[in-house]
Formats: structure tokens, C-alpha cells, sequence
């Protein structure tokens, strides 16, 4: 039941936003982002992506795209919390002298529609870097079909 004490990530417009993400993944690869997951619980789904082993984000499309999701585990890697995390410029995800390779990165992801295979270096809120690799990049799409930025999911990290 949506509640005045529902976390962060279970209020309505995040359960919009996570929504885009999995139906996203599903058209972008033909394959869901969670195996078992329902899609038609968009409050169980929140929970199921937002608990996942896998590193999940989102980040809008604006000029200097901000974040606008960040699951438990990409919580945990950045070490950040939720308000820390969100609204936070996705650029700051990745250290200074990758940003340029992970935008364009991104932007071959949006030409495409999605990228598969993806890896780079990113910082933590601490400055310790990291790599990802075979990451996920996608375009976030809304229940219109209008873009609304991108997502990313990963397994595979380890501290450099």
C-alpha cells in the first residue's frame, strides 16, 4: 500500500520511472531486465529492481542529464545515499578523465537505442575508482514511447 512512510524509491513517481526502465530494457533487448519479476505490480517491481544483486541507474535527458534512479546496489558501489544520489549530474558517476569516453558512450547508446558490453572507470562519493564492464545502456523510454533519458545495468565491478 503506497504510504506516507513508503521509502524513496516506492513513492509514485519513482514507481513511474522504474516502470520506464523495465519496459525499456524489455523492448531495447527482447529480454527482462529481472528474470520473475511481474510487470503488471508496478509496487513489487520497484521493490524487486530496487533489491537486485545487479546495479541499476537512470538518468534523465536533459542537457547535463541528472540522475533519477539508483537502486540499492548502485547505492552501496557509490556509496552514496538515496538523496545524495538522485539529482546528482551522472557525469559525477565516472572519474574526470573518463567522462569524455562514457559520453560518448552514451551518446552511441541513444543512436542506437541500446549498447551491450559497455565498461569503463567510475569514482565513488569517497574518489575510489572502479571499473565496470559488461554494462548495459539503454534508452528510457515512457509509457508514450517518448525519451526520457537513458539507463545502465551491470553485474561485473571490481576496485582498481
Amino acid at each position: 500500500m503506497n504510504g506516507v512512510n513508503d521509502p524513496p524509491w516506492l513513492e509514485a513517481p519513482v514507481l513511474d520511472v522504474v516502470g520506464w526502465i523495465v519496459r525499456s530494457h524489455q523492448e531495447a533487448y527482447g529480454a527482462p531486465l529481472l528474470a520473475g519479476v511481474p510487470p503488471d505490480n508496478p509496487r513489487l517491481t520497484a521493490q524487486e529492481v530496487f533489491a537486485a544483486d545487479r546495479v541499476v541507474l537512470a538518468h534523465d535527458g536533459g542537457s547535463d542529464p541528472r540522475l533519477i534512479y539508483a537502486n540499492a546496489a548502485a547505492l552501496r558501489l557509490w556509496g552514496r545515499t538515496w538523496g545524495d544520489m538522485i539529482g546528482l549530474p551522472s557525469r559525477l558517476t565516472a572519474a574526470p578523465a573518463e567522462r569524455g569516453e562514457r559520453a560518448a558512450a552514451l551518446d552511441r547508446a541513444r543512436r542506437l537505442e541500446a549498447l551491450t558490453g559497455y565498461g569503463g572507470i567510475r569514482v565513488d562519493s569517497a574518489g575510489r575508482r572502479f571499473r565496470i564492464a559488461g554494462a548495459r545502456l539503454w534508452t528510457l523510454r515512457d509509457g508514450r514511447g517518448d525519451g526520457r533519458g537513458q539507463a545502465a545495468s551491470f553485474s561485473d565491478w571490481w576496485r582498481l
